[in-house]
């Protein structure tokens, strides 16, 4: 592994451990020529996946793209960046396991909408209002009334639930 100081391409592994759900390897690396720590991760090379933008073109999935986007719609909301990065991880191992090696934008997006939805409204709000390119405050309306009925509907089936139960 090059040295990122020096360029050195011998080092030695300080340590080294599991993350992102066992699916990379991170190695604490000392440089033997300048003593320069750096990190490295190890990753299973996946078959690319393909994403169809609204323009037609076409780009591999880049997933630390995703990863910003996701950043972005949840400042403040108080989820932590481990779980942003649980989102992601699900999502990447979804794309990897389809027999189909293309996928839209808006599939995508669809994707993260269902995993932030019971997480966080203020970001599942924020992520759809970039995604789905809201025009004006009728979009943002539309939106909130159907998380509002989704909530409903959730609530009621919690209700018959625990009413089935309780006698």
């Amino acid at each position: 592994m090059q040295c990122s100081y020096c360029q050195y391409t011998d080092s030695r592994v300080l340590e080294s451990r599991s993350t992102e759900a066992g699916q990379s390897i991170r190695r604490r690396r000392e440089c033997l020529r300048c003593k320069h720590r750096f990190t490295t991760y190890e990753r299973l090379e996946f078959v690319p996946v393909t994403v169809i933008k609204q323009d037609a073109r076409r780009e591999y999935f880049d997933r630390s793209k995703l990863l910003r986007g996701i950043i972005h719609a949840c400042q403040k909301t108080g989820l932590t960046p481990d779980t942003l990065e649980s989102i992601v991880d699900d999502l990447e191992a979804q794309l990897q396991a389809r027999t189909v090696r293309e996928v839209t934008t808006a599939e995508i997006g669809e994707l993260v909408l269902l995993e932030l939805r019971p997480l966080s409204e203020v970001a599942y709000v924020r992520f759809a209002s970039v995604y789905r390119q809201f025009q004006g405050i009728r979009d943002f309306v539309d939106t909130l009334d159907r998380l509002n009925e989704t909530r409903s509907q959730d609530a009621d089936v919690d209700s018959q639930a625990t009413g089935s139960f309780v006698r």
